[in-house]
Formats: C-alpha cells, structure tokens, sequence
C-alpha cells in the first residue's frame, strides 16, 4: 500500500462518499473504488458499507483509521523536516478552537500569522471543548484551543488567563454597581450552555453549589447574549467575548473573581512538525489581551 491509497482511505472516510473524494483528490470514482477494493484485498476485510449515512467506515475500518491517520501525519512531519532544512517556511496546520476564541481571537490571529508565514496553510475546526478534545484524539487536529479544564489528556501550555463575568439584562437589579456576589446567583433563571460548550461555567456552579433555574439550553455565545438581552435569564460568559459584543446588555465582575486558563494543547510534542511549532510559538509570543480583529 502506498502514501496515496492511505490518503484515498482517509478522505473517502471523511467525506463518506466515493464521488467526492474522487473530486477532493482530482480522481475517477472508478480509481478511488479500485484502490478501496485492493486495500480490502490486501488486507483481508471490508473498510466501508453503505448505509443512509453515507459510505461509512465498518468496525475493522474504524480499527485502522487512527494508525493510517498517523502514518499521513507523519508523512507531512517528515516533508515539513526537509522543507525546514532547505530553508523554506511552508505546511498545513490544523487547528481545532471552540466558539469564543474562535470569534474574539481567531480572526486576528490568522490574519497576522499570515502576514508572517504566507506559506503556511492553517485550517481551522471550531467547535465545543468535548470536540477540541476528540478531534485532538483522534488526529484531526494537530494543536487545540482548550480551557485547562479539559486538558488532562494532553499536553499543554497556558496562554491566557481569563476572567468570567456575569451578564444580566439592562433592569436586572444587582447590590453593587461594580460587581456581582456569588448569593445572588442563587435559584436565579440562567441561560445556559450544554455542558460541552460551557463545562468552566457548570464547574463554577458546582464549586459554589449555586442551585439556578434554567428552561434555555443553548449551544453558542451568541444565542446566550440574545437571551439574555431578551430578558430571559442572567449567564456567565468569558472576558475575551464580552470586550467584543456590542448588546444592550450589562456585565459585571464575580465576587469573589473566576477565571478559565486558556490553553493550546497537543497529543504528540516531540513529533509536531515545524509548522505547528511556529504557530505554537506565534500565539505565545502575541499580545492576547489586546488582539484587534
């Protein structure tokens, strides 16, 4: 089997369908399925069915996915070694974020990133900590934007300290015009995240034992603020989000004071290629606290 058969598994299972890998890789479906076909036979089982999902990978299939992901990982870590000895600033890096820093960072980052390294494609995966975190087990990612909260399987460096704040509507009425204290969040209604998306705010409550009463569930930032501009509830919500929204809404400190660490995590330190190692020294080396879009 060669680098080019792997790559054809890869992207068939990613795209669940032979026509579009086929158009992903500038092949013939007839190709893609021959090479699919003397896998199959090379290795003594079947690797994809056809359901209503798609093509999908079958058990056997799914066994070896996470090893030919390694090996295509590796490939691109080797052709990045040699492109860094013959001096060239070039390769992929995929970058797995969740919803804030997505929105608050991302596009400054990406923009000066560029400005420095126009060689260097960078892909970005957003979505919540659980999928940061699988994506990263999985090698879908190469780096990721995680809470140090969710860290424990990774390696990790904190990069940026960053304080929850408590959003309420414009007449909520609050003690202390400076902040708000941690008993009178107590059986108030809340707009909350699902526990994937916001497991620093359910970690918050838990280590307070705050009781809330909640009929909202949401899944991003911005439907929180909505909500929360329409009078339905108060939510915690990061520092770096609330700078950059522009509702009629109020936030105030948490007394006494809580913060999420931010962190860029990874699975593999010793073998990340040289691009991946200059973003991760970029973003270290960037003025976080005052990113511009």
């Amino acid at each position: 089997m060669t680098l080019l058969t792997y790559e054809i598994f890869y992207t068939v299972a990613q795209e669940k369908s032979f026509q579009k890998a086929a158009k992903i890789l500038n092949m013939t479906p007839a190709a893609i399925s021959h090479a699919i076909s003397s896998m199959e036979k090379e290795l003594g089982f079947s690797l994809f069915i056809r359901n209503k999902n798609g093509t999908v990978l079958t058990s056997n299939g799914e066994a070896i996915y996470p090893h030919i992901l390694d090996i295509l990982n590796s490939n691109e870590y080797l052709l990045q070694s040699v492109a860094q000895l013959k001096g060239l600033r070039s390769g992929t890096i995929k970058v797995g974020c969740f919803n804030s820093v997505c929105t608050a960072w991302m596009p400054a980052i990406m923009t000066a990133f560029r400005e420095e390294y126009p060689e260097i494609t960078v892909k970005i995966f957003q979505g919540t900590y659980t999928d940061v975190e699988e994506w990263l087990k999985n090698g879908t990612i190469d780096v990721g934007f995680l809470s140090e909260s969710c860290t424990r399987d990774f390696f990790y460096t904190p990069i940026y300290k960053d304080q929850l704040l408590c959003l309420t509507p414009k007449n909520f009425p609050v003690a202390n015009p400076d902040f708000i204290s941690i008993d009178e969040l107590e059986n108030q209604a809340f707009v909350f995240q699902r526990e994937a998306c916001d497991t620093d705010v359910q970690a918050f409550l838990d280590k307070y034992h705050i009781s809330i009463k909640t009929n909202h569930h949401v899944i991003d930032d911005q439907s929180t603020v909505a909500l929360i501009e329409a009078g339905m509830g108060i939510g915690i919500m990061p520092e770096i989000l609330v700078k950059k929204m522009r509702s009629n809404i109020n936030s105030y400190a948490l007394h006494p004071a809580e913060y999420r660490t931010i962190c860029l995590a990874t699975t593999h330190p010793h073998i990340m290629s040289p691009a991946v190692n200059r973003f991760i020294k970029f973003v270290n080396n960037m003025d976080l606290e005052n990113l511009n879009p």
